[in-house]
């Protein structure tokens, strides 16, 4: 197979979920979805059946979370295609994007996850191009009430300053959508399941980055129906605390030579 999927479902609506299966499987590319459901549910499981002999739907018997739910499939290298898209269950776009990527990959064997642009439904930037995260980065974001302090952090964090408009290295790209090369997976290992939620995508990007590169490509785009819900809801924000805290017990909280070594290098490129 050219292109692996999974998508990790949690009591998803059906009909963003049915848009971001059919944009998947709209190529000309020979393609393979999985559907990890989080939550074992029989309308997930009835429209899977009824749309491709290409989705395979894998029902769990509880929530074990993001990263460990897409390692039932990243830990079968046997399963995954030539490349391996996370894919998110609200992602949507037209066709052509995974055969622009395919070719992009297929032409810069250095280079290990590709992130398209990533729109609203408004067709404004969502900003998922960042740097690896300090934890003024990580929890300030969530915690500082005001927008403006906010807004001054984000500028540098979500590499604001470079446009959006060219294919440039990124450090910490979104989960939402991680066009993998499945030797970089092969090499660097699979999501660290240490974390529940939020924040295994830049652990993994980390990893990824130390042996290739991690690059935005603005030539394509897709549409994300971005909820924030940590930013609403208390139970998810315990949880995005939790991750962030892993993260830093892992990498390092104010002493991280690395860290400070690749967004010297990003910022340099850039010239700030």
């Amino acid at each position: 197979m050219k292109i692996t999927a999974s998508i990790v479902t949690y009591k998803n609506k059906i009909e963003i979920l049915k848009q971001t299966i059919d944009s998947f499987l709209n190529t000309s590319l020979d393609v393979k979805l999985y559907i990890v459901d989080n939550s074992n549910q029989e309308s997930i499981k009835e429209l899977c059946s009824q749309l491709s002999s290409e989705i395979e739907y894998i029902p769990m018997n509880k929530n074990v979370g993001f990263g460990a739910a897409h390692n039932i499939i990243l830990n079968d290298i046997s399963k995954l295609g030539i490349y391996h898209l996370v894919l998110n269950p609200d992602i949507r776009f037209e066709p052509g994007v995974l055969e622009a990527l395919f070719n992009y990959m297929e032409d810069n064997k250095n280079v290990g996850n590709i992130l398209p642009k990533v729109l609203y439904p408004d067709g404004s930037i969502q900003y998922l191009c960042k740097l690896l995260p300090s934890p003024l980065n990580w929890v300030g974001r969530l915690i500082i009430p005001f927008k403006s302090i906010k807004d001054k952090m984000n500028y540098n964090f979500e590499m604001r300053f470079s446009g959006y408009d060219k294919i440039m290295e990124v450090p910490y790209l979104s989960g939402c959508f991680m066009f993998l090369r499945k030797e970089a997976i092969e090499k660097v290992g699979i999501f660290d399941e240490g974390i529940f939620m939020y924040g295994e995508e830049t652990d993994l990007n980390r990893r990824i980055g130390k042996f290739y590169k991690t690059v935005f490509y603005p030539e394509v785009e897709i549409v994300h129906d971005f909820a924030k819900g940590s930013h609403k809801e208390l139970r998810l924000l315990i949880i995005h605390i939790k991750a962030a805290i892993y993260y830093f017990n892992k990498w390092g909280w104010f002493f991280d030579k690395e860290r400070r070594t690749v967004n010297s290098r990003i910022l340099a490129n850039h010239k700030l």
